[in-house]
């Protein structure tokens, strides 16, 4: 099985020395370079072709913002997963327009971070629980929405089931297990329910299903414990 290729993106040397370590040990990742700045992530993007790289935000010569942009745009492959120590919700929107799959913050544990990794390698999307909590706040004043009771009634009693689940942070195979469905199945109900809601990505399909009232504030995890595993 062919490992998942990963360039590591921070402008101090010990987080980099130390995440390598740790990328190391795992059989099926393997760490192709390790960049100081912005701008050499973005150069050694092009160089190594990595499946995943792992993104700092406050970097010199380029932010994680406006390197991310360049290397989705230039390798739209390559998966950028953000950890960083800051989870300002201005930094969270500008990230995930600019095309991130995830967003952690660094007091994640390693194996979450590794599975983190993985997940986005599979094409899921990673947001840690405070970046989740951050954008639903960010939407409570805003007004709902005036086809509320049709989008309401495109969705399926299952679809939305599935939706509640997926903002309380239980990863997909956890629906499958607490619904007793195939992770095929949940997979496709979420397709249906991006499809319906018009909608990209889980972390969208949430936000909106709170403002539709399928989502309460109180159900998605205060903790600080990382990787809150909202994959798709």
């Amino acid at each position: 099985m062919a490992k998942t290729k990963v360039l590591i993106a921070d402008d101090h040397a010990v987080l980099r020395e130390g995440m390598s370590r740790l990328l190391s040990q795992e059989k099926d990742i393997e760490v192709v370079g390790e960049a100081g700045d912005g701008q050499e992530a973005v150069d050694m993007v092009g160089q190594f072709k990595p499946d995943v790289v792992l993104m700092d935000i406050v970097m010199p010569r380029l932010t994680g913002v406006e390197a991310t942009k360049l290397i989705k745009k230039n390798n739209p492959s390559t998966c950028i997963l953000i950890l960083t120590a800051y989870s300002d919700i201005r930094y969270i929107l500008g990230l995930l327009e600019a095309g991130a799959s995830g967003y952690l913050l660094k007091s994640a544990k390693s194996d979450e971070i590794v599975g983190a990794i993985r997940a986005i390698k599979a094409g899921e999307s990673v947001l840690d629980s405070i970046a989740t909590r951050k954008l639903l706040e960010r939407v409570v004043n805003v007004s709902k929405e005036t086809d509320e009771d049709k989008v309401r009634g495109q969705l399926s009693p299952r679809e939305i089931e599935i939706l509640q689940l997926a903002s309380k942070g239980l990863s997909n195979r956890e629906i499958a297990d607490k619904l007793e469905l195939s992770m095929r199945t949940v997979k496709a109900h979420l397709s249906n329910i991006f499809n319906k809601m018009r909608c990209s990505c889980r972390t969208e399909a949430i936000v909106k299903g709170f403002r539709e009232g399928y989502v309460m504030l109180e159900d998605v995890p205060q903790g600080i414990d990382g990787y809150d595993r909202n994959t798709l």
